[in-house]
């Protein structure tokens, strides 16, 4: 590391201002800070100081998201291979899942960072580090048939006009990632639902077979076109492993697990957040079990809705958005268990939306200002009345 320290500071004046490259120096000055912490401290103002920067806080969350893109990987080979009744082995499936997703890896780095590299230069101001985290949250939360060049033209209206024209990282009122989402969903809804999106349908350097009319339907999927009320897929293991039809990442309830001891154990998500959406989600599922409309999504299990679809997905990386989320601690409570309410209910009364989870977050991103403030007002007001209580 040393050895890297010496070579970026000998070549770094070349990317300083009157060196031949200094139109690249946000380029530069990302990739440095991303090796190495900042040596540079604030020289006016008051700042907090800590031994951690956001660009370590991303690359945390990144670790905490590796365990979901394996095994959603794997999952897309083995749904693969099963659907097509093909046989292969582990690393075979895995190889498979591996060349069908690495492709939408590269295309939402490459879009969302070129975009972010662009601007910055554009501004001479510093590559802000907030698409490490969109960039790998993107292709996990897409159906596996999702063309690249819908992924592509998703990414960049996100980062465009849900990141940049609010000011950049920090600055955004909605998750980035869960906009994509939104603009897949509305602009391009055959490619984001119904049964054939789940399934790779093709041969990828002679893994696998290519079957036309390919399908799969989630468990989600079966019990909003269940015509009877007992039509919910009953509950298998396969719910807790992933080994399922449903977006790359969001299938195993176990990666996720995983992936929330990292952000829990760093302190980099709030458990108050997740909690409460967990909390939320499973409080609605009770009320609907008994007092719910006559349908299969309303007599489902409330602890199977928590591991089926991108509840939990949702629940531990995205509701957790420190930027998006709500930021007193009072009011994390109540953010995270609005979500988990408004997630069900999208998902029970809503038949032709049967997830719920995108639109519940997306919702109380717009609520999560007003919650703060009406918590700050309600500390403000208790604390003038036990002063006035006191002088008396």
């Amino acid at each position: 590391m040393k050895a890297l320290r010496r070579y970026l500071d000998k070549i770094k004046p070349n990317f300083e201002e009157g060196g031949k490259f200094h139109a690249f120096h946000s380029v530069f000055d990302g990739f440095e800070t991303f090796l190495f912490v900042p040596s540079a401290t604030a020289k006016s103002g008051t700042h907090i100081h800590d031994v951690i920067d956001s660009k370590r806080i991303m690359s945390m969350v990144v670790i905490a998201l590796v365990p979901c893109l394996l095994f959603g990987m794997y999952n897309v080979g083995y749904q693969h291979f099963t659907h097509t009744q093909t046989a292969g082995g582990f690393w075979e499936m895995f190889g498979y899942g591996f060349l069908a997703v690495l492709p939408k890896l590269i295309v939402s780095y490459v879009v969302g960072l070129g975009i972010e590299f662009v601007i910055a230069q554009w501004k001479k101001e510093e590559i802000q580090e907030g698409f490490l985290v969109s960039g790998i949250l993107i292709p996990l939360i897409v159906p596996v048939g999702c063309p690249l060049w819908i992924i592509a033209v998703a990414t960049a209206f996100a980062v465009i006009f849900a990141k940049e024209v609010f000011g950049g990282t920090g600055m955004n009122v909605f998750n980035v990632a869960l906009v994509t989402r939104a603009f897949l969903f509305f602009a391009y809804p055959t490619k984001m639902s119904g049964d054939a999106v789940w399934v790779a349908n093709e041969s990828i350097f002679g893994l696998g077979s290519t079957v036309d009319g390919l399908t799969a339907a989630t468990p989600l999927g079966e019990a909003s076109t269940a015509l009877e009320a007992t039509g919910y897929t009953p509950f298998s293991w396969d719910m807790i492993t992933g080994m399922m039809p449903g977006s790359i990442g969001e299938t195993s309830v176990i990666a996720i697990l995983l992936g929330a001891f990292v952000l829990l154990s760093t302190g980099v998500a709030s458990w108050k957040v997740m909690f409460s959406v967990f909390f939320g989600g499973a409080f609605m599922g009770v009320i609907f079990n008994q007092f719910g409309p006559d349908t299969a999504m309303a007599h489902m299990p409330w602890w199977q809705h928590l591991v089926l679809g991108g509840f939990c997905f949702g629940a531990v990386f995205m509701a957790t958005d420190p930027v998006t989320a709500a930021r007193t601690e009072t009011g994390k409570y109540i953010y995270g268990f609005l979500i988990g309410v408004m997630a069900i209910v999208i998902r029970v009364l809503n038949p032709g939306y049967p997830e719920g989870m995108m639109l519940a977050i997306l919702l109380m991103n717009i609520f999560a200002p007003l919650i703060d403030y009406y918590v700050v007002q309600s500390n403000i007001t208790r604390r003038e009345k036990r002063a006035i209580k006191s002088n008396n």
